[in-house]
């Protein structure tokens, strides 16, 4: 099988069957293949270690291999992790964020701590499912329970803050999630084949560890990436107080389930650098989870682009730039809020009202590296906003003031574990809600791969100069072939565009730019006057 056919088995084939495919597991462990790092793992029989596929050392006897589709449920039949490739700290695989099932849900929750949180029972109830039909689906597709997931998810955590930092390790243990330090060092144990000390003298002496409550790591990502329209996106956009560009990186606050945290992600060749400020260890995990979801960095960009390209509109776009990803966003109520604030107004004002609501509701932090202030108000904080305090028509008061209801009252859920379609239909209910906002919602807050703009200026605009159709039917309709990444294919029709979200900055102050115009200003995420306008003829 051709290397190009062996990528499209594994990455098109049914969800969650990857790892039983054992001839293309095989051929991918013996090519070393780093794109499909994370899909799944490779466990030896006669060693009881597993690895990643793209493991340096000589691939075993293809006898001696058996595949997983986690590192927990590797862990959990009686591997340990390899000390070379560190299967750990691998790419997550692409089908959680591209999935809306149950399955994929838990996960994301997963991810961002629910478990050690508020244990099973909390997922159960985030995911309006019994605990028992959670367990069962788990097991199925990925050979491990939530409990286990969670475990080698704070056995990765643990590991990051042994080897990192100089934290005592009673303090490790209990910022990792381990409810005892017995537990955590029999997990690491068991985990790794070292104790935590042993764990921690194998780092290279002379490194530097880190200062008291911040942490550099490397977050992984599947090759290619093109990160022009990623960080500009992100930097253009920026609310002044919460988020900034300077010195190269973009960096934002993080509301986080035990405290607040600073964010600095700068784009690397082979990675992204991020340097992160926590007041409390035991989010970590959850800041980690963040910061990949917000740069889409386990997308998987060969599934994608191969599909796009497709198109014969589409294939040279794809080509002159690919592994474009969705500019996401490290918090779904504030996004929402924000997608309110800046209708029918350019990208810059949107900004403006942003951070006077910032600087009257959100929560003051100390940046010790630059000039963040606030976290974004919660919906809670602003549920006793008066929005008459706003510079906005009275509808747009209305629409803000129902959104925050919504989110304040637990009924719109836009967290990493959302319902998208039940979310959708929320929002649609809304007053001033149209098929572009709560698509934009769908597209960055909720995640959905396959969110689509037919309305959007931007999208239009490169529809006519590709000689796509213009009307919002008929691209919809020729855009069936772009599903299920159609969000995707947003990306490489907004980077047609003159417009500063397409374009790493070149000075900390993103505010210092070009001055937004109605023409470009619908790609930045914000919607404008004409789209407003749509919205309301629908409504």
């Amino acid at each position: 099988m051709s290397d190009s056919r062996q990528t499209a088995t594994l990455t098109t084939g049914d969800a969650g069957g990857v790892h039983t495919d054992f001839d293309a597991c095989v051929r991918a462990v013996q090519s070393k293949d780093a794109r499909f790092d994370g899909w799944f793992f490779t466990a030896v029989l006669t060693t009881r270690i597993y690895c990643r596929p793209s493991c340096p050392v000589v691939p075993p006897k293809v006898e001696n291999m058996t595949f997983y589709p986690s590192a927990a449920a590797a862990q959990q039949a009686g591997f340990r992790a390899c000390k070379r490739c560190r299967p750990d700290a691998s790419p997550g695989s692409p089908q959680w964020n591209e999935r809306a099932d149950l399955v994929a849900r838990a996960m994301r929750l997963i991810a961002d701590g629910v478990v050690d949180r508020d244990g099973v029972p909390g997922l159960a109830a985030r995911l309006g499912y019994s605990e028992r039909q959670i367990e069962r689906q788990l097991l199925g597709e990925l050979g491990a329970g939530p409990l286990a997931l969670a475990r080698a998810q704070r056995a990765q955590t643990a590991r990051l803050l042994i080897e990192t930092t100089a934290m005592p390790m009673s303090e490790v243990a209990f910022a990792a999630g381990f409810a005892s330090i017995r537990t955590f060092n029999d997990t690491v144990r068991e985990v790794f084949a070292l104790s935590p000390s042993e764990l921690r003298a194998r780092v290279a002496k002379g490194r530097p560890a880190a200062a008291t409550g911040t942490l550099a790591l490397r977050l992984p990502f599947r090759r290619p990436l093109t990160p022009d329209n990623l960080f500009g996106h992100l930097a253009a956009t920026a609310v002044p107080g919460v988020e900034e560009w300077r010195a190269g990186a973009y960096r934002r606050t993080l509301r986080l389930p035990h405290g607040s945290g600073i964010a600095a992600l700068r784009p690397e060749p082979d990675h992204i650098a991020c340097q992160l400020w926590l007041t409390d260890w035991r989010d970590l995990s959850q800041a980690i989870s963040r910061c990949r979801r917000m740069l889409d960095l386990d997308a998987d960009p060969l599934a994608v682009d191969a599909l796009l390209s497709t198109d014969p509109m589409l294939a040279p776009l794809v080509a002159k730039a690919p592994g474009r990803r969705v500019p996401r966003v490290a918090d779904g109520p504030e996004f929402a809020v924000r997608a309110v604030l800046g209708q029918q107004i350019s990208t810059a004002a949107a900004r403006t009202h942003a951070g006077r609501l910032v600087a009257a509701h959100g929560d003051p932090v100390t940046d010790p590296a630059g000039g963040l202030t606030h976290l974004f108000p919660s919906p809670e904080a602003l549920a006793g906003h008066d929005p008459a305090t706003l510079a906005m028509p009275q509808t747009r008061r209305n629409t803000l003031a129902a959104l925050v209801r919504e989110l304040a009252g637990g009924d719109l859920d836009l967290d990493v574990g959302s319902d998208w379609q039940h979310a959708r239909a929320r929002l649609n209910a809304l007053p001033g809600f149209g098929p572009w906002t709560v698509e934009t919602i769908a597209m960055r807050a909720l995640g959905d791969p396959d969110a689509f703009l037919a309305t959007d200026l931007g999208v239009r605009n490169a529809a006519r100069a590709l000689d796509l159709p213009t009307t919002p039917a008929a691209l919809t309709r020729h855009a069936a072939a772009w599903q299920p990444w159609r969000a995707y294919a947003t990306q490489y029709l907004w980077a047609t565009g003159d417009h500063p979200i397409n374009v790493l900055p070149t000075k900390d102050d993103p505010a210092v730019g070009p001055a937004d115009d109605p023409t470009t200003a619908r790609t930045t995420g914000i919607p404008t006057t004409i789209t407003q306008a749509k919205e309301g003829a629908v409504r």
